[in-house]
């Protein structure tokens, strides 16, 4: 239907009188081909929670303990990561390389760490900027059935200690804020300053890195073979301190060492960076160790929480759409609303999702592990409108259509092969019950708060990548058993 049509549609519903549930849109003159008619229908919906945990591809690693003020629970997050090897990396030749500890000595030949440190670089952070917490960092393990594999799917209540080499205690230990007071003010009031957590790690450890390359450098031809042969990767956790979650968007793993320029005829500072990157494996495990089965059970709303993993669950009322009366006619629009309850104030209160996935409950987890995004026919995203207050899908016409017709399907291919080749109406409404009896989700979707990519295509945004939303969040929503949601559908019908 055109935008003129839908908006006339709505102007001639406000000048009609209808029923609640449904209402026709004036009574067409006999000349027009379509009637447009809006009816309105109950939309039930329930919190649940995805029990498997959700997929830890985000691009994002997070670490911390914060206190939800919501539940009272401690909400901790730990990290393991690897490093990306470009291929074929390449260092000075071992000739040119310096030993320059002691510098009335010094060795040329010699390849030496001087030292080996990491940069966790953050944006954002829950919590206060001065909160002290204790970091510990462990290396990963390389053994075959520990290390993190490529054909893995992970998700984020993994136990990431499995991962760690078990016979070495931590490589490294500091305590941290957000505001790095090591840093002078001048540095970090500077505009090209970026937040980050400096550890220093053992210098035996960069050292392995470059005996290794000397002894081999087909360990490093690519991030494969690197996290292999020379070196699998870090964990991340905090043992002590509440109260701060930092969003890490990128790590680095820096090598030092000295060479020597022989055009130059002086000795230089030289850095082996290894990224941790999206194209390696980067794994955030959150834990909680309080009890959310209250927020699961009340009944009178719904929620969004994550990392909590909870989403709402919704029955689309399809069978009541195509009802009786509107067997024959074309759903043009669908829409529905999930409007947040008013949150309280206050610096610890957890912002809501910015986005949401609307996708059928049979495909929540497999949608994440095949990296799909939103086809605008079968899952769907919007964004929360802040002057609202609310959640709006504007069209799921499409998904409606596409339920309705698979469960006709089903029923058909049931009755033939009873061999029913022909049969009552009655025999085939007796066959749907049965049917969706034994498959209570087909009508369901899950709402589920995610993250979203897209890049400017032909001048339109077109969304690359669709991930769970890590973040603390959290919504409280409109709706629950005892709070029917409702759905606005618009109808063509065509006549003859």
């Amino acid at each position: 239907m055109s935008k003129f049509a839908y908006i006339m549609a709505l102007a001639m519903l406000a000048l009609t009188a209808c029923n609640e549930n449904t209402g026709s849109l004036g009574i067409a003159a006999e000349e027009d081909e379509v009637t447009n008619i809006i009816s309105t229908y109950n939309v039930n919906t329930r919190t649940v929670r995805m029990d498997s945990g959700i997929v830890a591809n985000n691009s994002n690693f997070y670490l911390g303990r914060i206190m939800d003020p919501e539940t009272g629970s401690i909400v901790e997050a730990d990290f393991a990561t690897q490093y990306q090897c470009f291929e074929n990396y390449s260092l000075p030749a071992l000739k040119d390389m310096v030993d320059a500890r002691d510098t009335a000595n010094i060795k040329r030949g010699v390849a030496y760490c001087d030292s080996i440190d990491l940069r966790l670089y953050f944006k954002n952070y829950t919590g206060l900027a001065d909160n002290s917490m204790k970091l510990e960092v462990f290396q990963l393990s390389s053994e075959p059935d520990k290390i993190l594999s490529e054909d893995s799917i992970y998700y984020t209540n993994v136990d990431l200690t499995r991962m760690v080499d078990t016979k070495k205690g931590p490589l490294a230990s500091r305590f941290f804020a957000p505001n790095d007071y090591d840093v002078p003010d001048q540095d970090r009031d500077d505009d090209a300053y970026q937040k980050n957590l400096h550890i220093v790690l053992p210098q035996a450890v960069g050292q392995h890195i470059l005996d290794t390359y000397y002894r081999d450098n087909t360990a490093f031809r690519d991030s494969y073979t690197f996290i292999r042969r020379v070196f699998p990767g870090l964990y991340f956790r905090t043992t002590a301190g509440i109260g701060t979650m930092l969003k890490v968007y990128a790590g680095t793993l820096n090598v030092h060492f000295r060479y020597f320029d022989v055009k130059k005829d002086s000795i230089f500072s030289g850095i082996v960076r290894f990224a941790a990157t999206p194209e390696v494996i980067q794994s955030t495990r959150f834990h909680s160790s309080g009890n959310i089965k209250a927020l699961l059970d009340d009944n009178t709303c719904t929620y969004l929480k994550t990392p909590a993993s909870l989403a709402t669950e919704a029955d689309l009322p399809v069978s009541e759409i195509f009802a009786d009366e509107h067997q024959s006619d074309s759903v043009t629009m669908a829409s529905i609303t999930l409007t947040r309850f008013n949150k309280q104030t206050g610096a610890d209160q957890f912002k809501a999702p910015s986005e949401l996935l609307m996708v059928r409950k049979a495909e929540a987890h497999t949608f994440f592990q095949k990296r799909k995004v939103p086809n605008g026919r079968t899952s769907y995203v919007t964004t929360f409108n802040a002057a609202k207050n609310a959640y709006t899908f504007a069209n799921i016409g499409h998904l409606i259509t596409n339920i309705q017709q698979e469960k006709i399907k089903a029923v058909r291919l049931r009755l033939k092969e009873q061999g029913y080749l022909q049969y009552t109406t009655q025999q085939f409404r007796e066959e749907e019950a049965a049917w969706m009896k034994e498959n209570p989700d087909w009508n369901r979707v899950v709402l589920i708060p995610v993250v979203t990519a897209s890049t400017a295509s032909s001048g339109t945004n077109e969304i690359t990548s669709t991930t769970h939303e890590m973040a603390l969040t959290s919504a409280k929503l409109v709706g629950g058993s005892a709070t029917p949601l409702q759905m606005q559908v618009v109808y063509s019908r065509f006549h003859k």
